[in-house]
Formats: structure tokens, sequence, C-alpha cells
């Protein structure tokens, strides 16, 4: 068993990491604790910064909910840009402006995925601050979304939405490396609204956390072909419905489930969170349809691949949180609504 099973299965053994969770704990605690007492600096953006985030390690929808509010802030006026760390990219320079015409290698995955559906300004960095410096010298973006900000306390920040993975939770509650924490639960006290991804709030939150939390739903969208840009929807999908399935994402069961409820009979592979993918890893012995995630596919541009497809997902919001954000929102009007 795995250590990200154990975490989630509760495993009795994890008992003996207790010291360096302990450790952990304290160390994040006292790091946060500096940014509070002014000890470590924090910079405040002239805009409005909205952090999304997680407590915990691994996929927990993240990036669906970016896009949402990226489509749903332009509605109401904004100009949106994104920052965001660009995980396991190696960019020529930092900060680094992702264009829809980045590589993978170079953006990061998630990024790059973001600005090719939404084709919003996106920068990454290791330092948060330094790119949203850049972003507002360089585009007219009038609200930052800090992509995965939730810890990088060096950028102030007027709301936090924390994301969790509703199905499995919090695991054992416990942080690093005992548990799959980068934070205490606790530390949803503070947050401004929780959207919980898959799952009924209620059934995974404290009752003190409820009455700021809202469901999100990942509604399968169309399958849009790799090699054409063509889509189908899976009920107009003519091929085999059993089919090859690549996934390199946090929870790539998900994945599996979700193509077992559009009627396709998945032969899953699984690969680690934001592997690059070559063209041994997607070689199958049975010549079926492969279907991928949207994440996948921005890795495969240097891959030829005949018949495969990615299934995009479409983040959908419990009622009242769209009224909710643009309330707490309403301090910080678009700036063309200023000007007028």
């Amino acid at each position: 068993m795995g250590l990200e099973q154990a975490w989630y299965k509760r495993s009795r053994w994890l008992c003996v990491l207790r010291p360096l969770e302990v450790l952990f704990r304290s160390v994040a605690a006292r790091r946060r604790q500096r940014f509070r007492d002014g000890i470590q600096q924090s910079w405040t953006a002239p805009v409005p910064v909205i952090v999304v985030g997680n407590i915990s390690v691994g996929g927990t929808g993240k990036s669906p909910l970016v896009i949402w509010l990226v489509e749903h802030l332009r509605q109401q006026g904004y100009r949106p840009g994104v920052v965001s760390r660009g995980y396991r990219a190696s960019p020529p320079t930092t900060p680094y402006f992702v264009t829809s015409g980045s590589t993978a290698t170079e953006a990061g995955d998630e990024p790059l995925m973001i600005v090719r559906r939404t084709g919003v300004p996106l920068v990454i960095s290791p330092d948060r601050v330094a790119a949203a410096k850049l972003l507002l010298e360089q585009t007219g973006c009038d609200l930052i979304i800090s992509d995965d900000g939730l810890q990088h306390y060096a950028l102030n920040r007027a709301l936090e939405i924390a994301v969790i993975d509703g199905v499995r939770g919090f695991g054992n509650r416990r942080c690093l490396p005992e548990g799959p924490l980068r934070e205490p639960v606790e530390r949803l006290d503070e947050v401004d609204l929780i959207v919980v991804n898959g799952a009924a709030p209620e059934a995974v939150l404290d009752a003190g956390h409820t009455d700021k939390a809202f469901l999100m739903a990942l509604e399968p969208g169309e399958l849009v072909s790799l090699s054409s840009g063509s889509a189908v929807t899976a009920d107009q999908w003519c091929g085999s419905r059993q089919v090859n399935a690549v996934a390199a994402i946090g929870n790539p069961g998900r994945f599996a489930c979700t193509l077992e409820t559009l009627g396709f009979v998945p032969q899953l592979r699984r690969f680690p969170d934001h592997h690059h993918y070559s063209e041994s890893d997607l070689s199958f012995e049975q010549q079926l349809p492969l279907i991928m995630t949207e994440k996948d596919a921005v890795k495969c541009d240097h891959i030829e691949l005949e018949n495969s497809w990615y299934l995009q997902v479409d983040a959908t919001l419990g009622e009242g949180f769209s009224s909710t954000l643009d309330r707490m929102l309403s301090r910080w009007p678009p700036a063309d609504r200023n000007a007028e």
C-alpha cells in the first residue's frame, strides 16, 4: 500500500510519522505567523486578488474552478488575469507569460490548459509577487486569480477560496507526511468560501464550515479529437465503447468513473500527476480509441496520435455561489465601471 492510499484508508502504521507531522505543522504555523507579524513582508496588489487553493496535496478540482471563475468574472465586467507556480515547468525565463503556443514543458500542464481553454493572461513563477507584477505591467487586468496560492502568503489576498475533494475528504486529517494535509483543517475557519468537489458539503466538512460551503460538480462535456480538433458528445460517439485511457492527474480513478458513466469501458493506464508523456506511454497492444483528460492532452503536442481524444469537463457551482461571490467582490467593482 502506497503512502497516499494509507492516508485515505487511515492506516494505523502512519503514527510512526507523528514526530515529522508535528514538526511540519509547527514550521508551517511559524511561517504563516511571520507574515502576520510583519517579520516577512507581503505585497498588496493594486487590484483584488482571489486565491484558489486547497489544504491537502493532490488534485481537488482547482483548475476547473479557475476556468469557471475566469468566465464568470468576464461576464461581470472584470478583466481577470491568473498567476500560477507552473509546477514542473521549465520556462525560458521567470516570470514567464504563458501563451497558447507555449509547450507544457515550458508552462506546466495546468497553466497551459487554462490558457488554451480561456485565453486569459497568465504568468507562472515560483514567486507569485513577481508574477503578479509582470501581469499588471503588461496587461490591463483589474483582478488577479492566484491558482493554488493558499499557502503563498507573500501575496496578499482579497478573497480565499478553498477547494475540497468531496470524495476523498481529508483522509486521516493529519498534516504531511503522516497525512495529506498542507495545513490543519482549522485553516478553513479563515477562508472566505469553500467549494466541495463531488459531494454535499455537510458530508465532508465540520459543522462550523458548512455555512460558507458550496457544491461543485464536474460535468463531462465534448470529446475533442487531438488530431483534427473536431468534437462529439458521448451520445454521438460512433467508435468502440471499449477504449484505452490515460490519466496523469491527482485522482485518476475519478476520470475512469466519469468515462464509465458516459458508457465507455476504459482500460486505464495511470501515471503520476503532471507526468510528461513519451510515445511509449501511449502505445497499447489493443488498437482502441484513446481518451485522456484535457490536462493530459496539452502534453501530447509532440506526439502524433490517431483516434485519440480528450474529454472536456466543466465546473458547475451550487446555488448561491455566484451571488455570494459577486457580493463579496462588490467592494472592488471592475475598472471600467469605476471609470463611469
